[in-house]
């Protein structure tokens, strides 16, 4: 070990990674060589064994950038024995990010504007998003299909059962909206305002947490930088904004923002109900400059969002609204969603088809009631408690939908690592909330 100087020995070690139960003091320069050697290996395999083309393409262009950020890590090592390299460190994530994420979506964007139709370069929510925003755009419902007697009605031609629906919430449309204009279509890809709107949120919230910069890195790594975020922006990227804004709204929870927070779930809310599970459990960690309670005034804020922007759909055809946004994400509309990747909620369906309907519905009243009981014994006091109960309750419900993603798992692993960037310093424990507000009376 060298030695070093007191004030950048504290600084090397002075963060904690949480890994499971376990809170090990590590090193962190030395866990960025870690974090991009296996990003590096896992664009490798991504590139050699896909079986989906548009996900070995990324895998063959976020390879190279990863192995040489890898290498960059060491010498950082190397050097940060001698002198602080924060902002190295910083500048290799801008490149990282340049190198695996805005190059291959470039390309991917490019080659999707000159083979039009063939969907081969973009996910098929990118293409349903816009198609979606077409229709918005025409002054029509964007929720045209729908089960009904056994007969899918409101279909989209030469596409698949499943591009037919639109899973999700109206104020998604916002990002397909550019391509209805009239305009090059490299520069109407949803997929680059999916960046956009990612990066705008990530970067406000990052400059607004009252943290380390270390934990700023690790928190940016973690949303845009490694695999799981890197590969989804390229590929597709609609959970992205909306992990975005929720960790916006839990740094302006902790900032004792309340309305403002509100605001900001509201607006997440009206694009996808995976937004929904975090804007409930945050209205534990609504309080004031005064460390009052203020429950009533973010849900103020979240109602004066997500209800002008949503209502208006669910008014003008709420049969297929609900087939949309509802059944059709469970799996139970009448036709198979995409969304099925080999987590347990899925494999018991795939197992027993007879539950197919009623398993969802009974895990989720299972599933409410455990988590009131639990809220009743042990209610989340501040926004760091919240961000990791929520991480908690998304992991399970993930785990047990039917029709799912793995990658839907972005969702709690960030909550997670956003309750440790927002934890005080000296990593109080769950019970204690900032500023003393576990002990502030309720208030709206």
């Amino acid at each position: 070990m060298s030695i070093t100087s007191p004030q950048h020995r504290a600084h090397r070690t002075g963060s904690v990674w949480p890994l499971g139960p376990w809170h090990h003091r590590l090193d962190p320069i030395e866990f960025d060589v870690a974090l991009y050697a296996a990003s590096a290996l896992f664009a490798l395999a991504s590139g050699l064994r896909s079986t989906i083309p548009l996900y070995r393409e990324w895998g063959q262009m976020a390879f190279g950038p990863y192995l040489l950020a890898t290498a960059a890590a060491i010498i950082l090592v190397i050097r940060s024995r001698r002198r602080d390299v924060n902002v190295l460190r910083w500048c290799l994530v801008v490149v990282v990010l340049t190198g695996t994420v805005l190059v291959p979506l470039a390309v991917e964007v490019s080659w999707r504007a000159s083979s039009p139709g063939t969907g081969n370069h973009v996910q098929p929510e990118v293409v349903v998003v816009e198609r979606a925003a077409s229709a918005i755009s025409g002054g029509h419902d964007p929720y045209q299909a729908m089960v009904v007697d056994g007969h899918l009605t409101g279909a989209a031609r030469g596409l698949p059962a499943y591009e037919s629906f639109f899973p999700y919430l109206p104020a998604m449309t916002v990002f397909g909206l550019p391509s209805t204009l009239s305009v090059d279509h490299r520069a109407t890809d949803a997929r680059i305002y999916f960046l956009l709107a990612t990066l705008l949120a990530v970067a406000l919230a990052l400059r607004l947490a009252d943290t380390t910069s270390e934990r700023k890195l690790r928190a940016f790594q973690v949303v845009a930088v490694l695999p799981w975020a890197a590969l989804t922006l390229v590929t597709g990227g609609d959970d992205l904004p909306i992990i975005g804004l929720l960790m916006l709204a839990l740094v302006l929870a902790k900032r004792a923002r309340p309305g403002w927070a509100g605001v900001v779930l509201g607006i997440a809310m009206a694009m996808k109900f995976t937004a929904w599970p975090l804007a409930a459990l945050a209205l534990f960690a609504a309080v004031d400059h005064e460390a009052k309670r203020r429950p009533l005034r973010m849900l103020a804020g979240i109602v004066g969002a997500a209800a002008p922007l949503t209502l208006w759909t669910i008014v003008v055809g709420p049969r297929r609204f609900l087939a949309n946004v509802v059944l059709f994400p469970l799996g139970i509309s009448g036709v198979e969603s995409p969304a099925g990747s080999a987590l347990p909620g899925h494999i018991f369906v795939s197992i027993v088809p007879s539950m197919h309907r009623i398993f969802p519905v009974v895990a989720a009243v299972i599933g409410l009631m455990v988590l009131v009981v639990y809220l009743r014994r042990r209610p989340p006091l501040g926004a760091v408690a919240v961000a990791r109960l929520a991480g908690w309750v998304l992991f399970i419900a993930i785990l047990l939908a039917p029709a799912t993603r793995v990658g839907y798992l972005m969702y709690p692993l960030n909550l997670l690592v956003w309750s440790w960037m927002l934890s005080e310093a000296d990593d109080a424990p769950e019970s204690a909330a900032p500023n003393g507000v576990d002990h502030a009376p309720s208030e709206a």
